[in-house]
């Protein structure tokens, strides 16, 4: 896919691999980047092709107001995300369903308002920033565990739905990646910028499951030759 002149909408964009994704797009050759985020307040960038852009992915009446902005969006990137701790007899209702709010909901509702615009900007593209932990849980984070399974499964579904319209979805699959939701957990973690270059490859090669980073290469590649060691491997985790 052709990322030079593109307008791209990232949410979550402030931080971690979204703000990545901002430069990574950027140096591509987008002609626009839309860095939407809840909180802007500490945000501002450089390059005069950035807008920054407030979106609550949780709100309606936000993001019925970010398409009014953004309409001129080619390429929705679902980056959005939150994360807590808490193993599946222990994490409150409410962590399961302030996760399934952002990482389900979110991408959800910002699809079906945004792949109109996209229907009408040309080539196009959704691209869904998701975790090793859609394929494999590890119990320790239940709630976002089944939040990301449940948000790959919305990605294959858009996919079959968007393919008679020639509108791409990519899948991204992170490892550990070095960003304050991994704040404090000791283990090998990629720089967001390096995902964030990797991804931005994958889509110009069209690549629809993108695994973006080593660990999430190697754990892939098990995967698929044995899943069920590699699920024994992360229940240990």
């Amino acid at each position: 896919m052709k990322i030079e002149g593109k307008v791209v909408m990232i949410t979550g964009a402030v931080r971690g691999i979204g703000r990545g994704l901002v430069d990574a797009f950027l140096k591509a050759g987008a002609n626009r980047v839309y860095a939407a985020s809840r909180n802007l307040e500490a945000y501002s960038h450089p390059d005069k092709r950035v807008i920054p852009l407030q979106l609550d992915v949780t709100n309606q009446e936000s993001i019925q107001s970010a398409v009014k902005m953004a309409g001129d969006t080619q390429i929705l990137v679902n980056n959005a995300g939150v994360l807590e701790f808490g193993n599946l007899l222990e994490a409150d209702r409410d962590s399961f369903r302030r996760n399934l709010e952002v990482n389900l909901w979110g991408n959800l509702d910002m699809d079906r308002a945004f792949v109109p615009v996209l229907a009408r900007n040309g080539e196009a593209a959704v691209v869904n920033i998701l975790t090793l932990l859609s394929m494999v849980s590890a119990p320790g984070m239940s709630a976002y565990n089944a939040s990301k399974a449940a948000a790959w499964s919305l990605g294959m579904s858009l996919r079959a739905t968007l393919a008679s319209q020639s509108i791409p979805v990519f899948n991204v699959f992170p490892g550990a990646v070095d960003t304050d939701m991994l704040a404090g957990v000791e283990m090998t973690k990629t720089p967001p910028a390096i995902v964030a270059a990797a991804i931005v490859e994958g889509l110009k090669a069209g690549t629809e499951d993108i695994f973006p980073d080593p660990m999430s290469q190697t754990v892939y590649d098990g995967w698929k030759k044995d899943h069920k060691a590699v699920e024994k491997q992360f229940a240990s985790m």
